[in-house]
């Protein structure tokens, strides 16, 4: 019986690496050993920062909210919104309401007039 090499998987596996180290500077993108350290700090990056987008889309919709309901009222602050959101019964992430503050900013209105009224019963009370 013959003996098996593994030269086809091994052939397999590095050109697997090497076309996903494809586009790097110099020796990462050819030579197996580095291509292999730059494809596993490449995907290391990638992970944490899938994480950290979400971070960063967070933050950018809430500067927008902010921004909008301070054009509406400027005594309304961020906060004192999202507490009115919750009040008025309101359940709308703030992704879309970023995305209403940007594109339909009548429609945006409508619901801080409905926070400042559901705020406002809440101080009467």
């Amino acid at each position: 019986m013959a003996r098996v090499k593994g030269g086809t998987v091994t052939h397999a596996r590095h050109k697997k690496v090497i076309k996903a180290a494809k586009g790097y500077y110099g020796r990462r993108k050819n030579t197996f050993r580095t291509a292999t350290q730059a494809v596993d700090k490449a995907n290391q990056y990638a992970t944490r920062d899938r994480k950290n987008r979400k971070r960063n889309f967070r933050a950018l919709w809430i500067q927008r909210i902010n921004a909008a309901v301070r054009s509406h009222d400027e005594a309304l602050t961020y906060s004192r919104f999202i507490n009115g959101l919750a009040l008025a019964g309101i359940e709308v992430d703030r992704k879309v309401l970023a995305d209403l503050a940007v594109h339909e900013p009548e429609a945006f209105g409508a619901i801080v007039e409905k926070v400042q009224s559901a705020l406002n019963q809440k101080q009467a009370a």
